[in-house]
């Protein structure tokens, strides 16, 4: 929000302006714009430029120190920003560096190669002038420096040093890695393996001081898939003069080869089966889990008929299976593993073979099979047939119930009952009919319409009524008959 003058680029009558130690934060945004002065004119300021210093930087060229001896040049390397206080690359140990190295001649080659802060280039020529410049990298963020300025040397003759190691190779198989080299010294001599996986300091294998071998196990320090590991044997004499050989230069996926895997095969039926075992067995899970393999399976009658041909099968798993088997025939496989991804392919394993059943046996394999499917049916269905008959009878009884009469309310008032629980018949309605009678004049309406309701009470009530009552109604019923015409 408020503009700074930057110190050393004040009333400045050059193009450019130094003001590196006004920069602190070098991941932080700043804003710079600038305007010309001419005695007591003032130009409108520029456009602001907006930068991060950590984005737009450019690494510097580092520092080299050369020394010819014994044939070969010894080079140290200083980072960038070596004698700075304040570093904008505070891991010096990140940088990588680049060497261009060629004859001082007119038709000279240049040779590229990958270099530690403190190495040596060998393989030149004796009584040479070669020329060489250096470029520091940052590969984390893909930023690439300034060459040095070229240095000039002159090499020497090397001497004759028998007890060097001479021929350093690795064999690696299953991710066990060996270090082999020669020894043409016929006193004794001792050796020191070291190793670097990046670092500015080569370290001691453990296990490899102070030997008299020409190999060393290298497996301990070599336990990972990602990074790159440099070897070299340094030699001893028993005048103590050491000698250090050619590094040797390990990727471990790129270097180790697959052996072949272990297979076993056996019948069943009609089909072949085939167990494929990784390689380097249980213990080297890696193989299985960085390579990605596949397995290329061979499998032929070991017949003497040569019109046989060898078929071949591709399988992802480690487990597979052949069918159209010939019977009583002996078949043999093997087994080749192989990586697409990284272009490698095992040994064949050995050969396994097996003889099929022959033609009497397998009416009786097939007869067997059959029943013992039959039998396991019938066993896993005989309990579901009783579990959906249960269930069928307890749908049945709650839903459509067969209940009979008890047999104290049977033919109860003269009326036999088909279900308790749903009627069948209908109930009894009383038919009326509508009479139409001519009362004389001296029955009088109401009088009749009372005597009709008390005669319908006293049959409501009959549970209270005599005899003397019923045949008294009885002679008023007569009575009232008589008198209706």
């Amino acid at each position: 929000t408020e503009w700074k003058e930057l110190p050393g680029c004040q009333k400045v009558t050059h193009m450019e302006c130094d003001f590196s130690s006004a920069i602190t934060e070098y991941y932080d945004k700043h804003h710079v714009r600038l305007r010309t002065e001419r005695r007591e004119e003032v130009s409108p300021w520029s456009s602001i430029f907006e930068m991060t210093p950590y984005d737009i930087a450019q690494i510097s060229a580092p520092g080299i120190e050369l020394q010819s001896i014994n044939g070969v040049i010894k080079i140290k390397i200083s980072p960038p920003e070596a004698n700075q206080v304040q570093k904008m690359w505070i891991d010096d140990t990140s940088f990588k560096y680049n060497l261009v190295i060629w004859e001082n001649s007119s038709n000279a080659e240049l040779r590229n190669q990958s270099i530690f802060p403190t190495d040596i280039i060998d393989g030149l020529a004796p009584d040479t002038t070669y020329c060489l410049k250096v470029q520091a990298t940052y590969p984390s963020d893909a930023k690439e420096g300034l060459f040095s300025p070229v240095h000039c040397v002159k090499t020497t003759r090397k001497a004759n040093v028998l007890f060097c190691a001479t021929n350093v190779s690795i064999l690696a198989l299953n991710m066990k890695f060996h270090l082999h080299w020669n020894n043409w010294y016929k006193q004794h001599v001792s050796y020191n393996k070291l190793y670097d996986d990046y670092s500015t300091k080569w370290l001691n294998v453990p296990g490899c001081e102070n030997i008299t071998d020409t190999q060393c196990n290298l497996s301990s320090i070599i336990t990972t898939v990602s990074g790159i590991f440099y070897l070299r044997v340094q030699a001893t004499n028993e005048y103590n003069k050491s000698c250090l050989s050619n590094e040797v230069k390990v990727d471990p996926l790129v270097t180790n080869e697959i052996g072949p895997p272990g297979v076993k095969v056996d019948i069943s039926d009609v089909l072949l089966h085939i167990q494929i075992y990784p390689p380097g067995g249980s213990e080297s899970e890696v193989m299985s889990n960085h390579y990605d393999l596949s397995y290329r399976v061979l499998y032929w009658k070991n017949s003497s008929n040569n019109e046989e041909k060898i078929k071949m099968k591709e399988i992802k798993q480690t487990i597979g299976t052949i069918s159209d088997l010939a019977p009583s025939t002996l078949y043999c496989v093997k087994v080749q593993a192989f990586s697409k991804a990284y272009n490698k392919s095992s040994h064949f394993s050995k050969e396994e073979c097996i003889k099929t059943p022959g033609d009497e046996i397998l009416p009786l394999t097939i007869l067997a099979t059959f029943l013992t499917a039959l039998i396991a049916v019938l066993l896993v269905a005989a309990p579901l047939v009783f579990a959906l008959y249960q269930a069928y009878n307890k749908i049945k009884y709650v839903f459509f119930p067969s209940c009979q009469p008890p047999l104290n309310i049977e033919g109860f008032g003269g009326q036999l009952f088909d279900s308790p629980c749903l009627s069948t018949t209908e109930e009894p309605i009383e038919n009326c009919s509508i009479i139409e009678t001519i009362i004389t004049e001296e029955l009088n309406q109401i009088d009749f319409k009372d005597y009709k309701h008390s005669k319908q009470s006293s049959r409501d009530s009959g549970n209270y009524s005599n005899d003397d009552d019923t045949s008294g109604s009885k002679v008023s019923e007569e009575t009232l008959e008589k008198e209706i015409v």
